[in-house]
């Protein structure tokens, strides 16, 4: 799509390489398996709280740990794939997530677990950017929005799938097993990319790192587009870290659910926002292919439904009722779904192939900050309620402010046809190379 908004026509034509949807499978499953080790902590919550002897503050900081390292860990690795083939990243970033699963199987202290989820998120925090640099290679800019709904919709599998085989092992074992199943997962899912794994023919990582012309990282990371796809994904992400942490826990203490029923209804977001991902990148790619900008087709559908989202949420303090509580919570967080799946093709349009993988992770490492501070702002806001319950809807509708907000920035902020031009012109004789290297044909 040029800048104007009119299709591309030489890049239509680009095929899809042969093999591109075998390696988008591949790390959809890693991504599955990122997520059911993300969701762990969050299901085992209460047996965790009760045999752990922990207060809702300690299990807060319990969930922020996990990010703790996750936003330096993305950065730095994010530099290190402009240089380095992604497949050897992504195979060590799996190793680290099953190794770091096993010490939880036998008897462990809050300590051990404290670290065991900061090494980890140390290993998934790079994950997401580095798998859509990834599929980047497999495809031209005009088809990315698809795949990357594919990568995206991992989050929602991994819940999806993971909840109730973790919930059965909790339910009828222990929560220790849990961590040592995600572990052997993790190891199959490391042959199985040994064995099928390969890397993208459509950009060659040293070639580019080497001759393809750069623009000064400083006005990628000041971009209106790059800043408005942060903000908008920071109020996405603060709404899926206290899901991860917060929501199974909400449904056993807050309306007295048993752990077995939690465990089905803790699936419900997640398949909510699995459509919703799936929808928006069907739609997305419907919208370019019938001569939409960018900035409708990627800017406003990812932001709009993160406004709605936060205005249905702001609801749940004002209706009676766990079935319509339960309701409003996921619709109103599954609709946040649409923001991951437009931001990272909006970045790729504008950056060159070989700064790619940097501004992907950058972006990654800024927004997922909500990580750290949503679970432990719920955790104190609910320490200090008068009633549990009064706690957590006065957490989730913490969440819907911050929600709307990010989504109505976004939705200011998200041009990214007219950014690549902006910076194509400014790169005067580069203009012509960046747009190669963003599109490659």
């Amino acid at each position: 799509m040029s800048a104007q908004g009119t299709p591309n026509l030489a890049a239509r034509t680009t095929k899809t390489p042969q093999g591109a949807w075998t390696v988008t499978f591949l790390l959809f499953l890693f991504m599955v398996v990122n997520f059911a080790d993300k969701i762990v902590v969050g299901l085992a919550g209460v047996p965790i709280m009760t045999d752990m002897k922990l207060s809702a503050e300690q299990f807060g900081l319990l969930g922020s740990s996990f990010f703790f390292l996750f936003s330096i860990s993305a950065i730095v690795v994010g530099f290190i794939v402009n240089k380095v083939p992604t497949r050897w990243v992504l195979l060590t970033l799996a190793v680290i997530w099953a190794v770091a699963q096993f010490p939880m199987v036998g008897t462990v202290s809050f300590t051990t677990l404290l670290i065991c989820r900061i090494v980890l998120g140390a290993g998934e925090g790079p994950a997401f950017s580095v798998a859509a640099h990834a599929i980047y290679k497999w495809f031209p800019d005009e088809k990315r929005t698809l795949p990357t709904a594919i990568l995206s919709q991992g989050s929602a599998f991994g819940v999806i799938l993971a909840v109730p085989a973790l919930n059965w092992i909790i339910v009828n074992h222990s929560w220790h097993y849990a961590f040592g199943a995600l572990g052997i997962v993790g190891l199959i899912w490391v042959a199985a990319w040994l064995a099928l794994g390969k890397e993208g023919p459509l950009e060659d990582t040293e070639v580019l790192a080497a001759t393809e012309p750069k623009i000064p990282y400083v006005q990628l990371l000041t971009s209106r587009t790059f800043l408005g796809c942060v903000i908008a994904t920071f109020g996405a992400y603060w709404a899926l870290s206290l899901g991860l942490t917060w929501f199974t826990p909400f449904i056993v203490k807050g309306l007295g659910f048993s752990q077995s029923q939690a465990g089905f209804i803790s699936i419900l977001p997640w398949v909510f926002g699995a459509t919703i991902v799936i929808l928006t990148g069907w739609i997305s790619q419907v919208m370019m292919a019938r001569g939409y900008t960018t900035r409708i087709s990627r800017g406003v559908l990812g932001s709009v439904p993160l406004i709605i989202g936060g205005l249905i949420l702001t609801a749940m303090a004002h209706v009676e009722g766990a079935g319509l509580q339960i309701a409003l919570l996921v619709v109103g967080s599954g609709l946040c779904g649409a923001i991951y799946v437009v931001c990272p093709p909006m970045l790729g349009e504008f950056t060159p192939a070989s700064q790619r993988g940097a501004v992907i992770a950058i972006y990654g490492a800024l927004y997922t900050l909500s990580g750290i501070i949503a679970p432990s702002v719920m955790g104190t806001v609910i320490q200090r309620a008068g009633t549990m319950l009064d706690g957590y809807l006065t957490g989730f509708t913490i969440n819907a402010a911050v929600m709307i907000g990010s989504g109505v920035i976004g939705l200011l902020l998200l041009w990214p046809n007219t950014e690549k031009a902006r910076l194509s012109r400014g790169a005067g004789p580069q203009g012509t190379a960046l747009k190669g290297a963003v599109s490659p044909t």
